[in-house]
């Protein structure tokens, strides 16, 4: 599997900027039961996460120019298929989430971490940390998985979907 991570990705500011926003009270969150297509609700210790769907179904958010400004600006793309901002909640152990692929069409994805932590990203055979302003780039058609963190109140990312 071809992936490539892009470490310090964004200029200081744009970094700041987002994290003000997402970090803030007012930042709107939204409960999800699955993690994912293939979630099994047999997780003892964490089932659910928060996301915040900045683009999706050709729907912007109003927090689609914040990250159009400070986050998509760098990534270079032709069509933006989906943005989402995951917050997935501290655990007592990390729970490694059911492989999915984002759409089963071929498109690329982008998995910004906007804070270092213990949880990860993991591909059938290789585990990606979680690491502030990282950016990791890969082929969205293919299986991965998300993880949740011990070691921080929350994982947050940013997964984009484009062509």
């Amino acid at each position: 599997m071809n992936y490539e991570i892009k470490d310090n990705f964004l200029p200081q500011e744009n970094l700041n900027i987002l994290k003000k926003e997402i970090f803030s009270s007012y930042f709107p969150w939204y409960f999800q039961e699955k993690i994912n297509i293939n979630h099994k609700n047999d997780q003892k210790d964490l089932s659910y996460y928060m996301t915040h769907n900045v683009f999706l179904d050709n729907t912007p958010s109003g927090y689609w120019n914040l990250f159009t400004k400070n986050l998509l600006f760098f990534i270079p793309h032709n069509e933006v298929i989906r943005v989402v901002v995951n917050l997935y909640p501290r655990s007592e152990k990390i729970n490694i989430n059911e492989l999915h692929v984002d759409y089963p069409y071929e498109h690329k994805s982008a998995l910004f971490s906007l804070n270092t932590c213990d949880g990860f990203t993991s591909f059938e055979n290789k585990k990606i940390d979680s690491k502030e302003n990282r950016i990791l780039f890969f082929e969205g058609n293919k299986k991965h998985a998300s993880s949740t963190c011990t070691n921080a109140k929350a994982r947050f990312n940013v997964n984009i979907n484009y062509r």
